[in-house]
């Protein structure tokens, strides 16, 4: 198909045909501007957006099957992942559509070296002036106002002409005004300048189980000692874990060292690969760029990891821009992410995202198309971890009448992360948890999901979708973890934590895995959902999820919409063939 393709692009270019009657326009998509945006101004004509056109993928039926297959441990192609050359063929657009599509682009002077491509060239980019854009598209733009002080140029609706409708998914920038946030409950709490070395020795709760102390500090040892892995050192030489990293915030490598120093002394003097996407590799961001968020997720998933490659992900963009102040105008993280590492011959094997936001305020096209995008890199062995949330159910305490999931956490093709407490663990009471507004329950939570919704009050009806995607799928400790920034110690929590943690611990079964010559674990989920898969993980059975004027749900026995099924026993999850 790939071929056929190229054949089309090379005819549209010298051809003058056009087979569109851009002349009819219908509206492809409406979309309400969500809370806190408001039009603020008329943008300057000749502004440019960076617009992407997401074409219809042709046999998105037959990629989900196979990662279906490749997924199921009962199934005999499990673990047969996809090679990226078998993906982009199930899923580039038919030639029909391309040729489409570029001929629309073709109408308006758009051609040639102006447009670039997804490696699937499911998406196709160009940079435009606002004025050419709202000709293309039937629609105007304004400026929005947020009311923490934002801008974006968005519209709120958008046409296409008629028979192009079957040919494309999505346009965008138009109605996704964004909120991607890092997902922390309480950052920069109780630093202090670094005193000493290693930290005090203390008495454990019970002789041979967990440090006392971890009641009050969370470690690399105190979640070696909780979910089993102290006695294993990685050796596999191509296994990896990368973490991902928005919103301008970088790692700083000296605080990483000095980490290592309190907490991994074995790891003192190692790095991590810094991946400036779309591609220029360095070692760490600028100084007034180091973020607590983006320290945390390195030392953490790193510190756990040691010595595996890992590598840190970052994607520009502070969406939306703050136009006023001249920065370039928002673009669409996600899509970004996407278009680099599914165009890499060699992707980590694990990656853990704490970022994301709420489920109400993406358009769906766009969470659809996103969702997707992760699925092939399930399909290709990737591991893909996101942080369930810090807003419990979600919601305001008052007037809040629809619990609030976050995207993409509620995509089915990644693996939610909750968040516990305590030692004993308990679910802590910021665990982002619930049900998707957007994605239909899969079929692997079919066996648990229905059987806790049974449970769940009659007074909740109206605030959840009963057979929406129900996340998270599992948790990890998400407060009070001991980060170093800008030379000091202090805690830091929220399930931002909680997904490096298990993102090095997955890394750890993947070297087992590797070593073994089996596959990597890939997407993870239809394997969790397995009968008696969930009994690996320490099942928390204490704690809810409060919001939105509720308790939230409860953690209960099995899987919950708090904790999914717990917090992993490594010394178990290594034994998985």
């Amino acid at each position: 198909m790939l071929v056929r393709i190229a054949l089309v692009l090379a005819a549209i270019a010298v051809s003058g045909a056009h087979s569109l009657d851009s002349s009819t326009h219908v509206i492809k998509e409406a979309f309400a501007a969500p809370l806190g945006w408001r039009i603020d101004s008329l943008p300057d004509p000749d502004h440019v957006l960076d617009l992407r056109v997401g074409l219809r993928q042709s046999n998105w039926p037959e990629l989900e099957r196979q990662l279906s297959e490749t997924s199921d441990p009962d199934h005999p192609r499990y673990g047969q992942h996809l090679s990226k050359e078998a993906i982009e063929d199930l899923i580039s657009p038919t030639a029909d559509s391309l040729e489409a599509v570029l001929d629309w682009l073709k109408d308006y002077g758009v051609m040639g070296d102006s447009l670039s491509f997804s490696p699937a060239r499911d998406w196709v980019r160009v940079k435009l002036p606002l004025h050419v854009v709202e000709e293309m598209l039937g629609t105007t733009y304004h400026v929005w106002r947020h009311d923490e002080g934002r801008y974006a140029i968005r519209t709120t609706e958008y046409s296409l002409p008629k028979d192009l409708h079957a040919h494309v998914d999505l346009v965008q920038p138009t109605t996704h005004f964004g909120g991607i946030s890092a997902l922390k409950s309480s950052l920069f709490r109780e630093f202090t300048p670094l005193e000493g070395g290693a930290k005090a020795e203390v008495d454990s709760i019970a002789a041979d189980e967990i440090d006392a102390s971890c009641n009050e500090t969370i470690t690399v040892d105190c979640l070696a000692q909780l979910y089993n892995f102290a006695d294993y050192t990685p050796s596999f030489p191509n296994n990896s874990v990368a973490v991902t990293g928005y919103l301008e915030e970088f790692p700083n490598a000296t605080d990483l060292q000095i980490f290592y120093a309190d907490q991994v002394p074995k790891a003192a003097g190692s790095s991590f690969t810094f991946v400036d996407i779309p591609g220029n590799n360095q070692t760490s961001g600028e100084d007034d760029q180091h973020g607590v968020e983006a320290n945390l997720d390195v030392q953490f998933a790193f510190g756990i990891s040691y010595p595996i490659n890992a590598s840190f992900l970052y994607t520009h963009g502070r969406p939306p821009a703050q136009l006023p102040d001249g920065e370039e105008n928002f673009n669409e993280p996600y899509a970004d992410f996407l278009d680099y590492i599914l165009a890499q011959d060699t992707i980590p094997w694990v990656i853990s995202t704490s970022y994301a936001e709420g489920e109400q305020s993406v358009p769906f096209s766009y969470a659809e198309r996103v969702c997707r995008g992760f699925a092939q890199l399930g399909a290709r062995g990737v591991t893909v971890l996101f942080s369930s949330g810090d807003g419990g159910v979600g919601g305001p305490s008052e007037g809040c009448t629809r619990f609030r999931p976050l995207f993409p956490p509620s995509c089915p093709y990644v693996t939610a992360v909750g968040g516990t407490v305590n030692i004993p663990e308990v679910a802590v009471d910021f665990s982002g948890g619930g049900f998707s507004d957007y994605f239909a329950r899969p079929s692997w939570q079919d066996d648990v999901v229905p059987a806790y919704i049974e449970k769940v009050s009659e007074t909740y009806d109206s605030y959840f979708n009963k057979s929406g995607r129900g996340i998270p799928d599992i948790s990890a400790q998400a407060d009070n973890y001991r980060v170093f920034y800008q030379g000091k110690a202090g805690h830091v929590g929220g399930t931002s934590a909680s997904a490096p943690a298990v993102g090095g611990i997955l890394a750890l079964v993947n070297d087992v895995r590797l070593a073994k010559g089996l596959p990597t674990l890939g997407f993870l989920n239809p394997l969790l959902y397995k009968q008696n898969v969930g009994s690996l993980f320490n099942d928390i059975t204490e704690g809810n999820n409060p919001a939105c004027g509720t308790d939230g749900f409860n953690a209960t026995e099995g899987w919950d919409p708090v904790t999914g099924f717990g917090t992993p026993n490594f010394a178990l999850l290594r034994e998985l063939n």
